[in-house]
This record gives structure tokens, C-alpha cells and sequence, in this order.
């Protein structure tokens, strides 16, 4: 069996539209017939450029192989154009044909991908969500409003969740870190004050903030959140710098998450090194696929570290998050995103029951594809999959932050 044939669909998600302005779908087919999905989370370029990426990583470093041999065009990948190093497009790239490559080996020997790289550890997988506005709440309003993020804290509780996330504390800039603004620091504590009130200890509260603030003003507001005991404080500063992450997590005692934008082991075994987190976030469509990542839940083990899958992207990313924490002894939560799009475009493959997603069952990544619906969605604007603020933050009140992508009407 050889890797033949390669489509990439990028799709738009249609409103509400969360988990991105669109999705890379990478389709392989090998030479007996046999179709794999993948999911590429690479956001540096846009969809134009990185299907040429794909493209080309394909053609020189995958084409006419035998899916088989992950590591060998892993090494390949890794080490193009005498580099050895990590390369978020190149990766980003490689990650969602990985993806795939798994999902045809599973379906060639009729087996799900858990049972490939260790067999099953976990029956199900603790799930958690981002809270999203409900479709009565006003935009942007919502997104600086306690009270509401409190209402929607309620509802997923009431559905089973036991984890919800939250980012108040102003968007996310290009200028580096940040001294966050006294009203930033005012509202991020009252919406853990809001939430936690609202849902007591029936859930724990997820502190994100996407990497924006500088040192000493990631552990100035940490220790302001620090009395609602959030079980982590996801990326306080930019994700690059690990020894002044350190000095963050040392600081506030809050345990950090960190790894979204962070790929392969190169780069996740420093953050261990230097206790820089204890909980890893990566995103498979960019951290370089199921095997890699699970090297990276291995070298965790050894720092008692856990894995905590990032999913700000489509349900074949999802799908191969739930195929690696079904195989991890470390597991502690997977991010989930439910949206109509999301199942549908799995034909409802995945379902997440009581705040847990159970482990499909069958062959490969154990979801159902609907090309069609994903074709029928093509993607026409012109923005990245996300994009960052240019302004720099202002100190005279909220610096609000509309979510993750522009709501579609």
C-alpha cells in the first residue's frame, strides 16, 4: 500500500462559527483505494499558501510511501532544507497529513487509531468548553460581561461539563508582552468571582489568556485570580519564552497549561525542563500529528505532567485528540467544541454525553466525513484562521476582546 492521491478542502464554518474562520482538511488516498482525513492547524499563512505547503510536503517527502512509515517521513519533514528543527507551517503541514496517514491504517486492518499506538487506556475523556454566548446574548457585549458568562457557566454545568474556560482579561496583540490595565485585571477577577459563585464547586474554572502580558504582569493578575482557585492558567505569556513562564508559574500557584502554538517534542520538552507548565495543550493538527504527540505525552509522564488537547479548529483535529487520549495514561481533559457544523461534518460520529466524550469504536479516526457539506462551504475571505490586535491595549478601561473569530450573520 502506497500514499497516492492528495485533495485539500478548506471550509468556512458557518455561523456561529467557532473554532476558526476556516479548516484544512487534508484527504489522502492511497494506490488500493483506501481514504484517510486529516486536519492541518497551521495559522501563519494564508489557506492559499499553506495548501501549497501541504502540497509540496506531500509530493517530495510522502508520495508513493507506505503509510506505514510515519517515523521515516516524519525524519524526512523535520529535516527538510537541512534544517532538524521545528517548523510551525512545515509541521503544521505534515501534522494534519499524519492525521491522515493513521486514519488509512486504521481502516486498511479495520482497527480504531488508539488500538495502533498502545490500545486503549480510557473508555472515555473528560471534556471542556470555551463559553460562548448564548444566541439571546448581545455581541460584543457578552464578551465583558460576568453576569452573562456566568448564565452560559450554568447551562454547560447543567449539560454535564465539569471544566469551562474563559479569557477576559483583554485581546491578544502583536506588540509582545503586556502590563495588563487595572480594569483588565478588575473584571478578570470579577468573572471567576461571577462563575464560581454561579456554579460553586460543580465545575473548575480554566483561566486562558493567549500569551499577552509580560512577566511581571502575568503574575500580577494571577495572583489576583488565585483566590478562585482556577485549575490552570493557560499561556500567561508568549509561548516562546519558557524560563520566564517558569518564573510566572513559580510565582502565582496556579498550575500553567501552555502549548497551542508550540510543535513537536523539541519544543515541549523545554517547557518540562524548565517547570514552566505542568499541563501541555497541544494541538495535533500543528504539534506534529498523533505519533509525535504521543512522544510528547511520554516525556510528560516522566515530570508528572498532564495532557490537556487544545481544539480551537474542526472535528478531524477533535477526532485525532480523542484517538490519542483514549491511548494516554496522562490524560486530563480534551477541549470540545460544540457547534451544528462540528457534528455534522462527522455525520455525528463523536458525541459528547455528560461533559465526557466517549472513544469511537471504529476503524481509524472513527468518524464519518461529509465531503460534500465541506466542499459547500468554501472559504472566500481574505483573514487568517485567527488574527491579532495591532493597537496596543489602552489603560483608561476594558480592553475587550470579541472571541476567536468575527461573528458571521
Amino acid at each position: 500500500m502506497k500514499l497516492a492521491e492528495l485533495d485539500i478542502i478548506v471550509t468556512a464554518p458557518p455561523a456561529p462559527g467557532w473554532g476558526g474562520r476556516y479548516w484544512i482538511i487534508s484527504k489522502v488516498t492511497t494506490d488500493t483505494g483506501v481514504v484517510g482525513y486529516g486536519e492541518c492547524y497551521a495559522t501563519s499563512v494564508g489557506p492559499a499558501a499553506m495548501k501549497a505547503v501541504i502540497t509540496d510536503v506531500f509530493e517530495r517527502h510522502m508520495a508513493g510511501e507506505n503509510p506505514e512509515n510515519i517515523e521515516l517521513m516524519f525524519r524526512r519533514v523535520y529535516s527538510s532544507g537541512f534544517t532538524q528543527r521545528p517548523d510551525l507551517t512545515v509541521m503544521g503541514a505534515w501534522s494534519g497529513l499524519e492525521i491522515a496517514c493513521w486514519d488509512i491504517l486504521g481502516k486498511d486492518r479495520d482497527r480504531p487509531v488508539h488500538a495502533l499506538i498502545g490500545g486503549r487506556m480510557n473508555d472515555r475523556i473528560r471534556a471542556y468548553t470555551y463559553l460562548y454566548p448564548r444566541p439571546s446574548h448581545p455581541l460584543p457585549a457578552f464578551w465583558s460581561s460576568p453576569d452573562m458568562a456566568a448564565e452560559v457557566a450554568v447551562d454547560m454545568v447543567e449539560k454535564g461539563y465539569t471544566a469551562v474556560k474563559f479569557d477576559p482579561a483583554g485581546p491578544y496583540t502583536i506588540r509582545g508582552g503586556h502590563m495588563p490595565s487595572r480594569p483588565d485585571i478588575a473584571l478578570s477577577v470579577a468573572f471567576c468571582a461571577a462563575i464560581r459563585d454561579a456554579i460553586g464547586d460543580r465545575a473548575d474554572l480554566l483561566f486562558g489568556t493567549h500569551g499577552q502580558f509580560s512577566t511581571g504582569g502575568a503574575i500580577r493578575l494571577g495572583r489576583a485570580i488565585a483566590p478562585y482557585d482556577p485549575l490552570w492558567y493557560e499561556e500567561p505569556i508568549p509561548p516562546d519564552n519558557f524560563t520566564e513562564m517558569a518564573k510566572v508559574a513559580h510565582a502565582v500557584g496556579i498550575p500553567v497549561a501552555t502549548g497551542e502554538r508550540i510543535t513537536t517534542k523539541a519544543e515541549f520538552a523545554p517547557i518540562l525542563q524548565s517547570g514552566a507548565a505542568t499541563i501541555l495543550q497541544p494541538a495535533l493538527g500543528r504539534s506534529g500529528g498523533i505519533w509525535e504527540t504521543k512522544k510528547i505525552a511520554a516525556i510528560a509522564e516522566i515530570y508528572n505532567a498532564q495532557i490537556a488537547p487544545h481544539l480551537y479548529a474542526g472535528p478531524i483535529e477533535w477526532a485525532a485528540n480523542i484517538q490519542l487520549a483514549a491511548s494516554i495514561p496522562n490524560i486530563l481533559m480534551a477541549e470540545t467544541i460544540e457547534t451544528p457544523y462540528h457534528f455534522a461534518l462527522i455525520k455525528n460520529s463523536i458525541t459528547v454525553e455528560n461533559g465526557y466524550v466517549s472513544v469511537p469504536q471504529g476503524p481509524g479516526l472513527g468518524i464519518d466525513v461529509d465531503e460534500d457539506l465541506a466542499r459547500a462551504h468554501p472559504y472566500t475571505d481574505d483573514g487568517l484562521h485567527l488574527q491579532m490586535q495591532e493597537d496596543p491595549i489602552g489603560y483608561h478601561g476594558v480592553n475587550t476582546f470579541a472571541g476567536g473569530a468575527p461573528v458571521k450573520t
